[in-house]
């Protein structure tokens, strides 16, 4: 199954996550399909290609509960 999760870089006390597509099994820091775009919690800076994510989800993708959180912040998706 392919979810719609966040991958961690950035250095210790410092991260930063990628917004990426993976296989449910992969390990979090694995190598992604696809990645849609960023979010950074200390400075609350984000970016989200709206037209990959939405292709993604029209495909079944599901996303995490932290994603689907940052998601609908966004206006993306509807609830």
């Amino acid at each position: 199954m392919l979810k719609l999760r966040l991958k961690k870089i950035g250095r210790k006390r410092q991260p930063a996550y990628r917004l990426v597509i993976m296989k449910s099994t992969t390990r979090r820091d694995g190598r992604p399909i696809d990645e849609v775009g960023y979010y950074n919690p200390i400075t609350k800076k984000s970016y989200f290609d709206i037209a990959k994510i939405t292709k993604w989800l029209n495909y079944g993708v599901k996303p995490t509960e932290t994603v689907y959180h940052l998601l609908k912040k966004a206006k993306i998706i509807q609830d």
